[in-house]
């Protein structure tokens, strides 16, 4: 039995979905279950030279044979979700939280105009807030009332506590990260809930004793959409000249970048409880090492950063993403 949390460890765009791809591949759980907000945070995949940008079915669906959940803590636009099912071929292995909460057009609308949401923190526009200031309110639509979802509605708690009590393998997919926790982030330019691997274990009705491994994925650098701090920002011309130029999967806006922080590295360790760090991007800093499979090609100025990373931090790096493929990979949990 492994119930392993994947969650980001600085502002999101850390590589989550490329990481949870290769582990669904590789580990072979029997369940992927999306946490976290909803919409509001995208995942990029890139496999067998297609690439997809998913906002509701989980990375792990590029293994066919895993179940694939979205926990009742998540917020589900059933518009983007149906077209995302149709995308990904996956109608029949998808299952939604009966009491997922249902975001409409009214809460798109105000994420939208609102003044403070749009302009102040830079909200992605796609509901997410107002829909959770709904549900806080107790007025919001849940997933057992929409016509369009019932073929897909389950008891994703139960489903996931099953599998566990078998000895089966289920892996957590969080949303955003970290320092986007309205409670431990960088408040008030954060997301509408907390983003912890403890917050992912709520999202899906799964107890903290049933976890074996957390995941923090980090970035070689640091990426930031929108308003807020980033310790150490390089303008934008020196962003382009690194070769760090990104785009939100989500909002299509400039990512704001920063060099790799230890301090935030060791809070979102602390914060998460984390047992491994997945190490994403190590190619554009590195390019000698690019769709490196081989743990040999660890060495020099390369393995130099991974063990600073490992000395500040206390926790093991034990996944290197080496370009934007699942398959750019080199996999050291059996060094860990």
């Amino acid at each position: 039995m492994s119930f392993t949390v994947v969650c980001g460890g600085f502002w999101g765009d850390e590589g989550k979905g490329k990481i949870l791809s290769f582990l669904a591949l590789k580990d072979e759980p029997s369940i992927v279950a999306r946490a976290g907000v909803g919409t509001n945070a995208g995942h990029t995949i890139q496999f067998q030279k297609q690439e997809y940008k998913l906002r509701m079915v989980p990375s792990g669906f590029v293994n066919p044979r895993i179940r694939l959940l979205i926990g009742a803590g998540v917020l589900v636009d059933p518009k983007i979700l149906l077209k995302e099912l149709d995308v990904t071929k996956t109608h029949d292995r998808m299952g939604v939280d009966f009491q997922c909460g249902i975001i409409e057009q009214e809460h798109i609308n105000i994420d939208s105009s609102n003044e403070h949401l749009k302009v102040k923190i830079g909200s992605t526009g796609s509901g997410t807030g107002p829909a959770n200031v709904d549900r806080v309110l107790r007025k919001l639509k849940i997933a057992k009332e929409i016509p369009e979802l019932e073929s897909y509605l389950t008891d994703v708690s139960v489903e996931i506590n099953d599998e566990l009590d078998k000895g089966n393998g289920v892996m957590a997919e969080g949303s955003q990260a970290i320092l986007l926790s309205l409670f431990h982030g960088s408040y008030p330019y954060v997301t509408s809930k907390d983003t912890s691997a403890a917050a992912i274990c709520s999202d899906l009705g799964v107890g903290p004793t049933r976890v074996t491994d957390v995941m923090v994925i980090m970035k070689s650098f640091i990426t930031r959409v929108g308003t807020g701090e980033l310790p150490g920002e390089l303008s934008p011309e020196e962003t382009m000249r690194r070769g760090w130029e990104e785009y939100g999967a989500v909002t299509g806006r400039l990512r704001r970048a920063a060099p790799f922080n230890y301090d935030l590295a060791r809070k979102a360790v602390r914060l998460n409880g984390a047992s491994q760090i997945g190490l994403t991007k190590l190619d554009i800093l590195y390019p000698q090492i690019a769709k490196a499979n081989d743990v040999d090609m660890i060495k020099g100025e390369i393995e130099e950063f991974i063990e600073k990373i490992e000395s500040e931090t206390r926790i093991k790096v034990s996944i290197i993403g080496t370009g934007p493929s699942a398959e750019d990979i080199i996999d050291l949990r059996e060094q860990v």
